[in-house]
């Protein structure tokens, strides 16, 4: 069995180290199996979110260096990003409030922002990858006029009234970026639907996505071509993710509708949770659309723990029995912006001081350690070790090739070996604070 060993190690410095590994003897005591006789669901790959505030960072660099940004993110020697999330319309990591409709009298349809900053950016993504970047588009505010409150921010609902002519919006959006040369596969109905924020926000119960879904969105979506967007409902923290699930699903006709649901990370691990909605409902996808480190509730980790925060909640969701994985804005200044409401955050890549290039952060090293070896297609496997201390998953790719991803987050060094389908073990320790990706082929 050929081996290559890929880690991350902050006390050896911010890269990754490959090592090949040989087979031998296994430490009984200390193995960790993988089983390939036990399959779960296939994945389709990681990414990140467009964001206007992301994609004016990359504009303003050097022609030279957004190139290189691309490479780090879209290219195979780098995280191998095959995914993306849009917003449509405006969201807080915009440079302020806009919308495709100006009021009730405006039949048009303004994608001008769209245009100039989010599809050029997805496309030249699309060139560096070699393939299309799998598009999940997300409203956080219909227009100011569509709405209870009459503002995109502060929350209030969509108006019963105008429930069709945003579908029909919505519908526009998806197929306006395929006429782009962009490859829409998801639509969430909102973002946070359960949270009034200062920024663009906007309120839904489960039964009204359910039936926004059933009776507007999904319709929508065919009569503009798109019916084969997967429909997503939730999109917000993980805590309550079965009980809107099930709120949603009990509208009729959401069954057929519904192709999935979508969720962040802000209120803590719930992996229960999502393995819960997974074998409740075994027939619809779950993706992680959305997760950061915010200023406002982070402030103070070090780099590392954001790294290790980063890596347990993939590691989580991965075993749980997610689809696909999203991160938050790909790119950010050095404030963390730009942000129309101040809402600062720290993303993977962020701009220098200046402006004039760019600064890999930690936890890009270790979303690295995922992206770069499962990738789309894969299915998880069964796996298991000896201790609880050790966070494992492990994935068998298109290819044949099997990833084994370990996390240590603990003060002391881990030996692991590795056995699978009964041959002599691969075995290396896991130092302390690091994360690790064995990469394991078969004879022949």
């Amino acid at each position: 069995m050929k081996a290559v060993l890929t880690t991350t190690d902050l006390q050896a410095g911010l890269r990754w180290h490959e090592t090949e590994l040989e087979s031998g003897p296994v430490d009984c005591v200390r193995q960790v199996s993988v089983y390939p006789e036990l399959r779960f669901q296939p994945f389709q790959g990681f990414g990140g979110a467009f964001t206007e505030a992301a994609a004016v960072c990359w504009k303003n660099l050097p022609p030279e260096r957004r190139q290189a940004f691309l490479d780090a993110y879209f290219g195979r020697s780098g995280l191998g990003y095959t995914l993306g999330r849009v917003h449509m319309g405006s969201c807080d990591f915009a440079l302020g409030n806009y919308a495709c409709q100006s009021g009730p009298e405006d039949e048009g349809f303004d994608t001008g922002r769209d245009d100039e900053n989010l599809i050029p950016m997805i496309l030249a993504a699309q060139k560096t990858a070699g393939t299309p970047i799998g598009l999940m588009l997300s409203p956080w505010s219909p227009p100011a006029f569509m709405k209870t409150n009459g503002d995109m921010n502060h929350g209030g609902s969509l108006k019963p009234e105008c429930r069709a002519r945003w579908a029909g919006c919505m519908a526009k959006y998806a197929a306006h970026y395929r006429a782009a040369g962009c490859d829409v596969r998801l639509m969430s109905v909102q973002n946070e639907p359960a949270a009034v924020q200062t920024w663009d926000s906007c309120i839904y119960s489960a039964q009204e996505e359910g039936e926004f879904a059933v009776g507007h969105l999904a319709p929508a979506l065919r009569e503009a071509g798109c019916g084969d967007v997967k429909i997503l409902v939730w999109d917000h923290n993980k805590e309550l993710l079965i009980q809107r699930a099930a709120g949603t699903l009990a509208v009729p006709g959401a069954a057929e509708a519904v192709g999935g649901f979508a969720f962040h990370w802000y209120t803590g691990d719930h992996f229960d949770t999502v393995r819960l909605a997974h074998d409740h409902w075994p027939d619809k996808e779950l993706w992680f659309s959305e997760g950061c480190v915010e200023y406002s509730r982070f402030d103070g980790m070090t780099t590392l723990q954001k790294a290790e925060m980063y890596a347990h909640d993939i590691m989580g969701n991965l075993n749980a029995g997610i689809s696909g994985s999203l991160d938050w804005n790909l790119l950010l200044d050095a404030k963390g912006g730009p942000n129309h409401v101040g809402n600062f955050c720290e993303a993977p890549v962020m701009l220098s001081e200046d402006g004039s290039d760019f600064i890999l952060q930690t936890e890009y090293y270790y979303i690295g350690q995922f992206s770069r070896f499962i990738r789309p297609g894969a299915v998880r496997l069964g796996v298991s070790g000896w201790t609880s201390d050790l966070e494992m998953t492990a994935f068998e790719n298109p290819d044949g090739s099997i990833a084994v991803a370990a996390l240590n987050r603990t003060e002391r060094a881990l030996p692991v070996s590795v056995t699978l389908d009964g041959q002599e073990g691969v075995g290396f320790v896991l130092a302390p604070h690091s994360m690790a990706t064995l990469e394991l082929r078969t004879a022949g």
